[in-house]
């Protein structure tokens, strides 16, 4: 008997030593999804475990191969449709008996990035593919506005949450989060489209995932006036219920500022925006001061844009809490766009699911939003727009928020004033501003 345990203790030994495994479980490919955003092809492998890849991108034809070892395909992949993506065809081949290959023709050059997502709640592993081509120039229309441009819109981006592979929240009935904040989100941007001297940007306008940062990124490329981030909550108690709305939290921005000024990742436009400021040329501590100031303004203005949005949606739905409250969240993170995240309600609720999946209801979710927003900018017009243009030759006074780099001199001849004027009409004792400030500017 001793004999039989010291073999099957040596076998164990050799095997761990030699390196082989005591039990091999092949992955399995269980589905293939495919996403279309406007800068990239998303590929989705659901697999049964974590597992081991490679890629190949081949010239003449175009191709990527991925090579994926001990793997098996669980999936009929010629099933799936490629008629809008830049991907003709993919094939299958397994080599050595136990990877598989995974060929994809392409109908033109494409650049890959690949990476594995653990299991979730909602997923197993997958292997995730963005295949992406030639970087578009921004379009010139959008991204060259400048103050010297007195008649351009009030810019509103607009994020709707989740997208793609991330459904957000699910509700009874399988109603998707992500399904409904577009709704709601193509519904505002209508609203402002509609409204002289506003304009409504989608973040996402289809069934794709966005990263977070890439989100704030986008606006700053659009040159939006405020950021609005549409979500539907959830909680694990399903009479949880009530829309909010959030801006950063304090602890959030000063994470942010710290983030900026160790990484200047963005030192050639680190500040975007209407307010476009670079600090590339600035040292550690002025940098530091711009961006604190700018971050303070920045959560001021969200602060009154989601106290009147708040406001809005309290006259049509139940409110989770009576006041803006503060929140971490990375949409957020803007150092110079008023931004806040609106919770449309809770999708775990089953009575505000039903609600939330309704197209009326969406609509007056959009509507109460909209009038918000335009309450807000009522008295917070932004300088060099159509509606601060108009507004002036009115009685009543427009007000200029400081942005880096203003003086009192610089905005008293903007506006054709006296310095003198200036201070007057706005109690200052001198000629010192500073950024964030909110002047009054009389009119003539």
């Amino acid at each position: 008997m001793a004999s039989k345990f010291c073999k099957i203790m040596y076998f164990l030994a050799a095997s761990l030593f030699l390196g082989a495994p005591l039990s091999v479980h092949a992955a399995t490919i269980d589905d293939i999804r495919v996403w279309k955003a406007p800068d990239h092809t998303r590929l989705v492998f659901d697999l049964s475990q974590s597992v081991k890849y490679k890629l190949t991108t081949l010239r003449n034809p175009d191709r990527l191969i991925i090579d994926i070892s001990n793997a098996s395909l669980n999936v009929e992949a010629e099933k799936l449709d490629f008629s809008s993506i830049p991907i003709a065809s993919l094939k299958t081949a397994i080599k050595d008996k136990k990877n598989i290959s995974i060929v994809l023709d392409l109908k033109k050059p494409l650049k890959p990035k690949a990476f594995m997502l653990e299991a979730n709640g909602q997923y197993s592993d997958r292997l995730v593919v963005d295949l992406y081509g030639q970087k578009k120039k921004l379009i010139t229309s959008i991204s060259s506005i400048s103050a010297k441009n007195s008649s351009r819109n009030i810019i509103v981006a607009i994020d709707a949450g989740h997208g793609g592979e991330d459904p957000g929240a699910i509700g009874p009935k399988r109603i998707f989060e992500k399904r409904v904040v577009l709704a709601v989100s193509r519904q505002l941007k209508k609203l402002f489209d509609q409204k002289r001297g506003y304009k409504g940007v989608l973040i996402r306008d289809g069934d794709y995932y966005v990263s977070l940062r890439k989100r704030t990124k986008i606006a700053h490329q659009k040159r939006a006036d405020i950021f609005i981030s549409i979500h539907a909550d959830s909680f694990s108690k399903p009479t949880a219920s009530g829309a909010s709305v959030f801006i950063l939290s304090r602890s959030g921005a000063s994470s942010e500022t710290a983030r900026y000024l160790a990484k200047r990742e963005n030192s050639a436009d680190l500040i975007g925006g209407s307010g476009s400021v670079s600090l590339d040329d600035k040292d550690h501590m002025l940098a530091s001061v711009l961006l604190d100031l700018s971050m303070t303004a920045t959560q001021n203005s969200s602060l009154e844009l989601g106290e009147s949005v708040l406001k809005s949606i309290g006259g049509i739905a139940r409110l989770h809490k009576k006041k803006v409250e503060e929140a971490g969240f990375v949409v957020l993170k803007s150092p110079d766009i008023p931004s806040i995240l609106v919770e449309t309600g809770f999708i775990s609720n089953p009575s505000e699911a039903k609600k939330l999946a309704n197209k009326g209801y969406q609509k007056k979710i959009a509507n109460a939003i909209f009038k918000g927003v335009t309450r807000y900018f009522s008295s917070n017009l932004p300088v060099g727009t159509l509606l601060s243009k108009d507004k002036l030759g009115t009685k009543n006074p427009i007000f200029y928020i400081v942005v880096p780099g203003d003086t009192a001199y610089r905005i008293s001849q903007r506006y054709k004033l006296s310095v003198r004027s200036l201070m007057r009409h706005n109690g200052l004792s001198s000629s010192k501003i500073y950024v964030g400030q909110r002047l009054k500017i009389p009119s003539k």
